[in-house]
């Protein structure tokens, strides 16, 4: 089974990061149960200095190669990924689909129906390269902007009563989508470094959603077992 992670800045991580996506690949390597593979066309971290994606500097220098693939961009969201997850569906030839999105294109370029809209021309591209892909989508969690934007949190609100609409309307027995929920636990205060990118804990956190969703939905996996420590 074929994987690939989808995401804007949390999920690219910066230089220095373990990522979500290592935890994930942590937890697919003692779950899966039968031999699975990290896709993508891209395998570098953020890098802060050089503000562009070249780094390479894992927090662990033993993350396979090869495993460090994905879809994710620093500051790239739905508007982004839509335009470009055709070729990367074709090209790479996952199966599986893990999404998270959204948080940017509400903070810096639209507003929650546009971004819904985007959200959808994604799916439709994604299917059309691989008709049987499935999906697994995260809601937004908001950030600490959403605390003191009021007009923000409610773009953030809106944005995921329409993507749980979306997932409802698009959701296929040849192509299913599952839509996760906000991370069990997750403090923005504790499980970030910033309040927008996920630190240690966060990052557990979210391959714990992930990894939740993939064994109670379609028994891929199993029971996720990641701690809140590095």
């Amino acid at each position: 089974m074929r994987f690939m992670f989808v995401g804007d800045s949390m999920t690219i991580g910066r230089a220095g990061d373990y990522t979500w996506r290592y935890r994930m690949w942590q937890h697919l390597r003692s779950t899966f149960g039968g031999p699975f593979q990290i896709v993508g066309p891209r395998s570098a971290l953020y890098d802060l200095h050089a503000e562009a994606p070249v780094s390479q500097d894992y927090a662990d220098p033993g993350f396979p190669d090869k495993a460090r693939r994905h879809l994710a961009g620093w500051g790239e969201g739905w508007q982004h990924m839509a335009p470009v997850i055709g070729e990367a569906v074709a090209g790479h030839r996952p199966d599986v689909l893990l999404i998270s999105l959204g948080l940017i294109d509400l903070g810096f370029y639209t507003l929650a129906d546009e971004t819904a809209a985007n959200a959808r021309r994604f799916v439709a591209a994604a299917r059309s390269a691989r008709p049987g892909i499935r999906m697994v989508l995260l809601p937004v969690v908001p950030n600490v902007r959403a605390e003191s934007d009021a007009a923000f949190a409610a773009e953030c609100a809106r944005f995921n009563e329409l993507l749980a609409k979306a997932v409802a309307d698009l959701d296929t027995d040849a192509s299913p989508i599952l839509l996760g929920a906000r991370p069990r636990g997750y403090d923005i205060h504790r499980d970030t470094y910033d309040g927008t990118h996920p630190n240690a804990a966060g990052e557990h956190r979210l391959a714990g959603e992930f990894a939740a969703v993939l064994h109670q939905a379609w028994g891929i996996g199993g029971p996720y077992r990641g701690s809140d420590g590095s």
